[in-house]
C-alpha cells in the first residue's frame, strides 16, 4: 500500500488537470484532442490541457452519473464509481452522446470528447439539457473488452 500511497502523491505532484474521461481514453474507444498520454512509473495516465474542457467534462459526467444511477443499480453517486461502471459510464455516455448528435455515424470509438462536449452544448443549450433518457441506453448496453482467460 505504501507504494501505491506514493505513486498517487507523485501523480498529483506531476499532473496539474487529470482528464475526467481518463478511463474512457484509456480504453482506446475514445480520444480527445485537449488530452495528453503520460508515463509514470509503468503506468499511463492522461491530464487535461484545457480549463475551460475541463469543466465542461467534468459537469457533463457528474449529470452521466446521476442520470445514470438508477440503471446501473447504485443509490448514491460518488466522486468516482467502480472501476467496471466507471468505465461503462464513461465510454456508454460519449457514445450514447454521439448517437444523439449523429444517429447517421455508425462507429463505437469517439473522436474528440472535447469537441463532441462542445457539439453537444450547442445543439442542447447545456451539458443538462442533453437527452439523458436516450444517453443512458448507451451506458447501460456497453460491454467492455472481455479479457482472455489466462490458461493454467
Amino acid at each position: 500500500m505504501v507504494e501505491e500511497d506514493e505513486y498517487r502523491s507523485t501523480y498529483h505532484a506531476v499532473v496539474r488537470r487529470r482528464c475526467v474521461f481518463e478511463k474512457a481514453i484509456l480504453t482506446h474507444r475514445c480520444a480527445c484532442a485537449c488530452s495528453t498520454r503520460f508515463y509514470l512509473a509503468d503506468r499511463e495516465g492522461i491530464s487535461c490541457q484545457s480549463q475551460r474542457t475541463h469543466q465542461r467534462c467534468a459537469g457533463f459526467l457528474v449529470l452521466l452519473r446521476e442520470n445514470a444511477r438508477f440503471a446501473l443499480g447504485i443509490t448514491a453517486v460518488a466522486p468516482e464509481l467502480p472501476h467496471a461502471k466507471e468505465i461503462k459510464v464513461q465510454n456508454g455516455g460519449l457514445l450514447g452522446l454521439q448517437r444523439a448528435l449523429r444517429p447517421d455515424l455508425s462507429t463505437e470509438k469517439v473522436l474528440d470528447v472535447a469537441r463532441l462536449i462542445d457539439m453537444g452544448i450547442e445543439t442542447y443549450g447545456s451539458a443538462a439539457q442533453f437527452p439523458y433518457r436516450e444517453i443512458v441506453k448507451s451506458v447501460v448496453t456497453f460491454e467492455a473488452r472481455k479479457r482472455p482467460r489466462s490458461r493454467r
